[in-house]
């Protein structure tokens, strides 16, 4: 493939992903013809077809197939090493790109991440919701993106399994308990066992296809005969139907702090115990801006979970 251009395989593989020019041309930011061109000169450049034309769409030949193979490996090594490069980097400036969930991010990260900032005022961090574990040793898949784009440096998570190739430590546990207003006259105001609770009390609860969280499939379980008046999707949309006093729900205990109106009403969970983790990838981990995050940021956390 000696004289090959990166840049065309990656009209390829943007190709061969999307199994047309129109939805190649739409990932990559640029027009139909653009797309064409570049495919029409790899091909001359090959001297082989690379996708037959169908109505239904772009299908790789076999010549195909094993560009797009070889592609992907080479843009599989490209992300390795910019992340070995980026591993080396003992500047504590620069971007950092921290994934995580809205309920961590509003309740457990401003404080810390605060902290952060004003110490290491040369670190620029960005913070993107991500109610799933990001795979920090891939770069996105999108062919419209950049090879070199990364998804993240950190991750946060609320999470009892984690990938087996990422690094980190957990900060503590996440323990769950069901609350209520404070005062309501219709609502439980003491501990009460939850065979009661689940008996007797109205219920905001998540939605009901729900199944990727604890949480979800405790709920499909547990209130599957409760009366449930409300059903949302996040924590932050539970607290605020608890605070109308519609109902009760769980909540993670380390909501309790911005929500001095309602009170606990069960003891904590078991069930729901999660532990939440503080995750890179290890070619990053010597990274200093990923190092004094974790540290940092992670220490503060953990402080925060640590039992009474």
């Amino acid at each position: 493939m000696a004289g090959l251009d990166w840049s065309d395989l990656r009209y390829a593989l943007a190709i061969g992903h999307a199994g047309s020019l129109g939805g190649a041309a739409r990932q990559l930011g640029v027009n139909h013809t653009t797309v064409l061109r570049r495919l029409d000169a790899l091909e001359s450049r090959l001297g082989a077809r690379l996708f037959e034309r169908h109505r239904t769409g772009y299908e790789p030949t076999e010549a195909g197939a094993l560009v797009l193979e070889q592609a992907r490996r080479m843009a599989d090594q490209a992300d390795e090493i910019e992340r070995r490069v980026m591993g080396r980097d003992r500047e504590l400036t620069g971007e950092l790109r921290v994934t995580t969930a809205f309920v961590v991010m509003e309740h457990l990260l401003p404080a810390p991440l605060a902290s952060f900032a004003r110490t290491y005022p040369g670190i620029e961090v960005e913070v993107m919701e991500n109610a799933f574990l990001v795979d920090l040793a891939r770069r996105s898949s999108e062919p419209g993106q950049s090879w070199t784009q990364r998804e993240a440096d950190v991750a946060v998570r609320l999470s009892a399994h984690v990938a087996e190739h990422l690094v980190g430590r957990p900060l503590g546990l996440s323990e769950c308990r069901v609350y209520a207003l404070r005062g309501a006259p219709d609502l439980p105001q003491t501990i009460t066992p939850l065979a009661h609770l689940l008996a007797d009390a109205p219920w905001v609860a998540f939605e009901r296809d729900a199944q990727a969280r604890v949480y979800d499939r405790w709920m499909r379980q547990a209130l599957a005969t409760a009366h449930i008046r409300v059903r949302v999707d996040i924590f932050n949309a539970v607290a605020a139907m608890l605070r109308t006093g519609v109902g009760v729900g769980i909540l993670p205990t380390f909501m309790e702090e911005r929500h001095p109106e309602l009170m606990p009403v069960s003891d904590p969970l078991p069930e729901l115990e999660v532990p939440v983790w503080m995750l890179t990838h290890p070619d990053l981990r010597d990274t200093a801006r990923v190092r004094a995050f974790m540290q940092h940021v992670g220490d503060a956390i953990a402080l925060r979970l640590k039992p009474a």
